[in-house]
């Protein structure tokens, strides 16, 4: 079969790799009929997650049709259409049980104490082969696998693998209530899905921070209040907005990718210690006394840069983590079946996997109009 395959920093290729087959009795098999590129993947393109293992199948989003399961996957048959959840989880330890899906104790071949396991990943998450493929082995798939309802297409399903349900738990984490002013850190499409999030869990404003205008503008479309960092102060204008106070809740949904004001985009990468906590940096500056600060964008082991003091002195709350997708996907799949949030408003870019090398590469530059790639694989 045909797979993106991640070969060294720099260097993915389109493959042809072994089809996947059961290796466990809790695997499913499934055929892809959608992907999606992730700008979590672009942490591993180039080396700002360490340690992958070259070989390895990239993607962590995908929809599909259940092929073949093993012995101990009861609730699926073959034929089934079902969406992937990004993170793995076994379902039956104490902290999949409480809905800490991320922080499985045995999904991970590395042991509990490796954290996350996720498809496409370094070495550290498994490695599981991903799902930028024809087909892909699902571990643990009675708890990995959420079946698709007839009334959600395959290109509204692709979003919930990962990026809403990475949003929803981004506004849980910031704690966002009735009435209360959010503001989200970045507008690409998890920034998007955060916005729509936070205004379905009550916010009464929400202000977003981005440099790219086209993605400002995609906010503004949902009656998002706007701050371009290439034109002006965020720290400056999101104090006036909000009467010298500043928002109750913030989300982060840059991470490590930060860029700086006024940059170009050149595909040089941050390092550790090169000051990629930037939109952390502002979060802290811009939210209000005691307010409350959800993290979901990637930090790397390694860059470990927080203005602790200034966070303490105004006694905030701090609260991040890896999603939880299974404890999240089937709620926000019945947002979509009754027509709540319709997903596609984000979808930008459609493209056959054997174009996926060079859409890498054209929303690594962020060039204008590839907020969120779809990979229609069947």
């Amino acid at each position: 079969m045909k797979a993106v395959v991640w070969h060294g920093v720099g260097d993915i290729r389109l493959d042809d790799v072994d089809d996947p087959g059961i290796q466990e009795p809790t695997d499913a098999v499934i055929r892809i009929t959608r992907s999606a590129i992730c700008g979590t993947d672009l942490h591993m393109v180039r080396g700002t997650m360490p340690d992958m293992v070259e070989g390895t199948v990239l993607g962590h989003e995908a929809v599909g049709v259940v092929e073949e399961v093993g012995p101990q996957v009861r609730g699926f048959t073959p034929g089934d259409r079902v969406v992937v959840t990004s993170t793995i989880g076994c379902g039956t330890c104490s902290y999949c049980r409480a809905g800490y899906y991320a922080q499985c104790d045995t999904a991970n071949p590395n042991g509990p104490e490796a954290g996350t396991c996720f498809f496409g990943g370094p070495k550290m998450t498994g490695p599981v082969n991903g799902l930028q493929a024809e087909y892909a082995r699902i571990p643990h798939a009675t708890t990995s696998l959420v079946r698709v309802p007839d009334a959600v297409s395959d290109d509204q399903a692709i979003l919930l693998s990962d990026i809403f349900p990475t949003a929803w738990f981004g506004a849980r984490l910031a704690e966002v209530g009735s009435g209360d002013t959010v503001l989200v850190l970045g507008a690409g499409v998890v920034g998007q899905f955060a916005v729509a999030s936070a205004k379905r869990q009550g916010a009464g404003r929400v202000i977003v921070v981005d440099g790219i205008e086209s993605r400002l503008l995609k906010a503004r479309e949902q009656n998002a209040e706007t701050v371009n960092f290439n034109e002006e102060d965020p720290a400056e204008v999101v104090k006036e907005l909000t009467g010298g106070i500043g928002p109750d809740r913030v989300i982060e949904a840059v991470g490590v990718d930060a860029e700086k004001p006024g940059g170009e985009r050149t595909g040089e990468q941050w390092k550790p210690g090169d000051a990629p906590e930037l939109a952390l940096k502002w979060a802290v500056e811009m939210v209000a006394k005691a307010g409350t600060i959800g993290i979901i964008g990637v930090y790397p082991p390694g860059f470990e840069q927080f203005p602790i003091g200034e966070a303490m002195n105004k006694n905030l709350t701090l609260r991040m983590g890896n999603c939880n997708h299974r404890r999240y996907l089937p709620r926000l799949l019945d947002l979509v079946v009754s027509g709540v949030v319709d997903p596609t408003a984000f979808i930008t870019k459609h493209e056959k996997p054997t174009a996926a090398i060079d859409a890498y590469r054209s929303f690594d530059l962020r060039e204008d109009g590839w907020l969120k790639t779809v990979l229609d694989v069947a």
